[in-house]
């Protein structure tokens, strides 16, 4: 079943599908979501906000949406290439178009050593089957 986040500011209330999520960015006291299709919104929510809003809203889902850095939460299935000495990281829109993000060196260290150990566990469960 597909989950849904819902993200509500005094004057609006946006309903998007969790596997639609690219990333959202943050820009001050504004935080920017940019979806697999391309189709960008900002909100007058700071990302630490955005991040109280998944944990209550998307407890399932965390840990498909991961806090990088200060400024970004992506989605880590839209994860194409994580290259640690050009500080990069490639998320692959819905389109099949590569969309890069300048992220520092440690947090992205720590993205890929989750991912490797998160697809550790998956090798292993699949050898237990």
């Amino acid at each position: 079943m597909e989950r849904y986040l819902i993200i509500k500011t005094r004057d609006e209330l946006l309903r998007i599908k969790i596997g639609q999520i690219l990333y959202f960015e943050a820009d001050r006291n504004y935080t920017k979501l940019l979806l697999s299709n391309g189709i960008q919104f900002t909100f007058a929510i700071n990302i630490g906000k955005i991040e109280e809003i998944l944990e209550k809203q998307v407890a399932g889902s965390s840990s498909i949406l991961m806090r990088v850095g200060k400024s970004h939460i992506i989605n880590k299935d839209h994860i194409l290439q994580i290259n640690l000495p050009k500080q990069r990281l490639l998320l692959l829109t819905g389109e099949g178009k590569p969309k890069e993000l300048v992220i520092s060196k440690d947090p992205l260290k720590t993205l890929k050593d989750s991912f490797e150990k998160e697809m550790g566990k998956a090798a292993g469960e699949e050898g237990t089957k």
